[in-house]
């Protein structure tokens, strides 16, 4: 199905609701304005205009992506830095809204998802039990470096029998 080109005062309204519903990067207004065939000049003069009247900001969507990805999704700092890159967000904001994360929750969602894979694991065979919770944590976007500290912590090690 082809989309029919609408016209940029029309672009500017639709998205003008599209963020009143919900944050959005410049990015994915971006794209979204390309898809309805106004790019260039019009599309910079738009953004500019979302922006300038704070529907669309940024930092304020990048502060509240990690935000509701390390708490409700237990992302890790890796996929999450991932994703706003893709949604088009400069790393020097990524890095400002990355600094937000309480480092006490990022630790206790990383165990608590150890602990939760290691239920449903069945291997008995300590090695492999301890690399599948380790690739299960790293496709979340965990720091491979803090994966291995957490999975050889006392209080983890305790959890799974000297695992």
């Amino acid at each position: 199905m082809k989309i029919k080109p609408i016209s940029p005062e029309k672009a500017l309204m639709r998205l003008e609701e599209l963020c009143v519903r919900a944050e959005h990067s410049t990015g994915e207004l971006r794209r979204k304005l390309y898809s309805w065939h106004i790019s260039g000049i019009d599309a910079d003069d738009i953004i500019e205009s979302l922006c300038r009247r704070r529907f669309v900001d940024d930092e304020r969507f990048a502060r509240a992506y990690v935000r509701d990805k390390y708490r409700f999704n237990h992302w890790g700092r890796l996929r999450i830095r991932l994703e706003l890159r893709a949604k088009g967000i400069d790393s020097d904001i990524i890095v400002q809204a990355l600094e937000e994360i309480d480092e006490d929750i990022y630790i206790s969602a990383l165990k608590e998802l150890i602990i939760n894979k290691n239920k449903i694991l069945r291997d008995d065979d300590r090695y492999k039990r301890r690399m599948r919770l380790f690739k299960a944590a790293a496709a979340r976007g965990y720091e491979p470096s803090l994966i291995a500290k957490i999975l050889k912590s006392d209080d983890i090690a305790e959890q799974f029998n000297g695992l």
